[in-house]
């Protein structure tokens, strides 16, 4: 069984199909990229994914369990996370506090028990603490603990988001372009790290738009153009794609948003 799997999913905005029945299918353990031109369709699929978006029409199956029309929370909660093609750190929060924050989901501790400060949530706030030190160190970010998120280089930033989305616990993890704005020494960090988050067991669905990140690293690449699948396969198949080529280079047709 798939781990995660898309059934002839639609998405319409009005008049605008952004994507067409699409099948897609992600098993546990894999790394799947999302590739195509801008506007093919590929962060509305994230958006449908984590609960932003409804599907117009078809099946979103995590699982076993249908995901559709349930709450971004509820969909956090089953264990799926992802960052953004912008960074949406708290920037006036400490490292530290970041990735405390991507916890809050899994706490237990309600309003009352945090204004008791009550034996249970002080035991709490320190296995938050500490978990969240654990991640800081496989990210190689924890000797930023008690820095602004700000102060960060720009690379280090990208991967705290990465750091505050695997503080849910998730079993499958949505990056949404990881690598822009990096440089080539940050984006080949930024493979050995993907591959890492693998190697633990993560599922991961990528979005990306540099291709030597997408085709280093990815098991299945899956490409869009105009919302729908137009080739899939192993990532040396796809660079031969006719297809692929054609829609990359393009050819003179109006792209959707």
């Amino acid at each position: 069984m798939a781990h995660l799997a898309l059934k002839n999913v639609s998405k319409s905005f009005g008049g605008l199909l952004a994507v067409d029945s699409l099948d897609l299918e992600l098993p546990a353990g894999k790394i799947l990229s999302l590739i195509g031109p801008n506007g093919a369709g590929k962060t509305t699929v994230f958006n449908m994914i984590t609960g932003v978006y409804p599907p117009t029409r078809g099946k979103i199956i995590y699982d076993g369990k249908t995901l559709n029309r349930l709450k971004s929370s509820r969909i956090v909660a089953r264990g799926i996370a992802r960052t953004f093609q912008n960074i949406r750190l708290f920037k006036s929060m400490t490292v530290l506090e970041n990735v405390e924050v991507g916890m809050h989901c899994r706490t237990k501790s309600g309003a009352v028990r945090a204004l008791l400060r009550t034996p249970f949530t002080l035991r709490e706030e320190r296995a938050i603490e500490n978990k969240a030190l654990e991640i800081l160190e496989f990210f190689s970010l924890r000797r930023y603990s008690n820095e602004y998120a700000s102060n960060l280089p720009y690379g280090d930033q990208r991967r705290l988001e990465i750091a505050r989305a695997m503080a849910a616990e998730p079993r499958l993890l949505l990056l949404d372009e990881p690598a822009a704005g990096m440089n080539p020494s940050e984006t080949a960090e930024l493979m050995q790290l993907i591959l890492k988050l693998r190697d633990t067991g993560i599922t991961i669905l990528l979005v990306e738009h540099d291709m030597k990140l997408v085709m280093g690293i990815s098991e299945i690449v899956s490409v869009l153009d105009h919302g729908q699948k137009i080739a899939e396969g192993l990532p040396a198949e796809i660079q031969k794609n006719e297809k692929v080529i054609e829609a990359y280079l393009g050819s003179g047709r109006k792209k959707k948003k």
